[in-house]
């Protein structure tokens, strides 16, 4: 069997999450610990404690998300894991996926995340920017009904998550606007994300541009496990690679359908996602029915993993 690990993003993050993973390896709480040390606060009370509004800030969440995937390897490595063929992340979980195998060590991924945190959040302003998840519409009419949206501002679809869902992002006035002609082309639901960030899209470019001048200072090294970029599908190469598409991984689209079936057609034969909650198996499991899935969320779901 030929293992595939996925790493999710922000917006998988719950508060008390791997609570129970805690209690068992030592090295999850570790590594919260190291994360808070270089954070300034606690995160590991904040994740556990809340408050929930808090943990929901893109500049806490990012980091949370980082240390949180990070965590779930070291317990799958604790537990006697297989070593994955394949690694990706969805969005900021392609920072997890780097660290785990072994480009980028994790207090250089944390600062780098932070600060890629922050300028997110900077680059539009609170209130300007959303997102919403166009459910049951294929690839082209969501693209068509964010183009109908055009003389009203920016709207794009940026997350390809799987078929019959895809997210779009923008300006606020844009993205309800393409979100009216959504539904009135056949969504099923189309759905307003609680995020002021319109992430991975143009609206980015500049945090991205400020992102390159940070990578450009960290080292990087050659993988020791092949980890597919989620913008086209195709493995990072070289150190320039990875700060080149790392920055521009920011602005440009998660092509996460295009990503799972690359892992499959270079023979992958399972996936697991390593990290809280159980979005990114959901959108495997939509992508490709026959394909088994597993999940490190939980002691429970690590035990059903390494069983499988």
């Amino acid at each position: 069997m030929s293992i595939a690990m996925v790493f999710p993003g922000q917006g998988s993050q719950s508060q008390g999450m791997q609570a129970d993973l805690a209690a068992e390896y030592p090295l999850v709480q570790e590594a919260y610990a190291e994360a808070s040390d270089i954070l300034g606060y606690d995160l590991w009370q904040l994740v556990q404690d809340g408050p929930t509004e808090k943990l929901a800030e893109t500049v806490v969440t990012q980091p949370a998300m980082l240390t949180a995937g990070y965590a779930s390897w070291l317990a799958w490595q604790a537990a006697g894991g297989a070593q994955p063929a394949q690694m990706a992340g969805h969005s900021l979980g392609e920072y997890t996926a780097l660290v785990c195998a072994g480009a980028i060590g994790f207090a250089d991924a944390l600062r780098i995340v932070k600060k890629r945190s922050e300028l997110m959040q900077a680059a539009v302003p609170v209130g300007v920017g959303a997102m919403a998840a166009i459910l049951g519409l294929d690839d082209e009419a969501v693209m068509a009904a964010c183009e109908d949206a055009t003389g009203i501002g920016v709207a794009e679809a940026v997350n390809f998550n799987s078929p019959g869902q895809v997210v779009i992002a923008g300006h606020k006035d844009a993205v309800a606007h393409a979100v009216e002609r959504a539904e009135a082309n056949g969504a099923k639901r189309a759905i307003l994300l609680p995020v002021s960030v319109p992430s991975h899209s143009s609206l980015m470019i500049g945090a991205g541009e400020e992102l390159a001048e940070t990578l450009a200072g960290v080292d990087f090294s050659p993988t020791n496990v092949s980890v597919i970029n989620a913008t086209d599908g195709t493995p990072y190469t070289d150190s320039d690679d990875m700060r080149t598409r790392l920055s521009h991984q920011v602005y440009r689209p998660v092509r996460w359908v295009c990503t799972i079936n690359a892992m499959l057609d270079s023979g992958a034969t399972s996936v697991i996602e390593c990290g809280p909650g159980k979005v990114l198996a959901g959108l495997v499991r939509r992508i490709s029915r026959a394909t088994p899935v597993g999940t490190i969320d939980s002691i429970s779901g690590l035990q059903k993993a390494l069983e499988a």
